[in-house]
C-alpha cells in the first residue's frame, strides 16, 4: 500500500473514532435516561424501546471498533 492510500485510511480511522465518540455519547445519554425511568414504568413500551436503542448503539460501537481494527491491519500490510 502506498503512502497516499495509508494517509486516506488514517483519515477514515480518525472519522470512525469521531463517530465512535458521538455514538458512545448518545448511548450514555440513553442509558442515563433509562436509569431515571421510575420502577412502575419499567415494563412499558417506552422502557423496552430505550433498552433496544441501547442494545443497537452498543452493537454499532462494536462494529465501529471492528472497522477501525480492520483498517489498521490493512494499513500495516
Amino acid at each position: 500500500m502506498n503512502n497516499s492510500r495509508r494517509k486516506n485510511l488514517s483519515d477514515v480511522i480518525r472519522m470512525l473514532r469521531s463517530a465512535y465518540s458521538m455514538t458512545e455519547t448518545a448511548c450514555d445519554a440513553e442509558e442515563d435516561a433509562l436509569d431515571r425511568i421510575p420502577d412502575n414504568l419499567q415494563g412499558t413500551d417506552r422502557y423496552g424501546q430505550s433498552e433496544e436503542a441501547i442494545d443497537n448503539l452498543n452493537e454499532a460501537l462494536d462494529k465501529i471498533d471492528d472497522a477501525i481494527s480492520c483498517i489498521e491491519e490493512a494499513i500495516q500490510q
